[in-house]
């Protein structure tokens, strides 16, 4: 009884590094991936763009990572010739927001 519990304890342990072991590997592909979009995206963007991105990320994280992910696509599909300027990523930004309903209520 004794040996079957031994087995069943290494057993356990043995799953349980095996799972931190691919938890760790997934954790460091996870930096590497924000590494290179990190690295795109400054050689893309102006200071002043990329300022304003972190900004925008704060206030509105999943805008932010859409227009991130469409920039760093153009940029790799070489479709970015020259560096974004902020006046550019403003109009970006404009054309990625989604469309807002104006509601008007009128009294009778």
């Amino acid at each position: 009884m004794d040996d079957l519990e031994e087995i069943r304890r290494r057993k356990l342990m043995e799953l349980q590094k095996q799972k931190e072991l691919e938890e760790l590997q997934k954790e460091e592909m996870r930096r590497q991936v924000e590494a290179q979009k990190k690295a795109i995206l400054r050689a893309i963007l102006e200071p002043e763009a990329k300022e304003r991105l972190s900004r925008l990320k704060l206030a509105h994280p999943e805008i932010a990572e859409a227009v991130e992910n469409q920039l760093i696509y153009l940029a790799q599909s070489g479709r970015i010739q020259s560096r974004i300027t902020d006046k550019m990523l403003v109009e970006i930004l404009k054309r990625a927001q989604p469309k807002k309903r104006e509601t008007r209520i009128i009294r009778k």
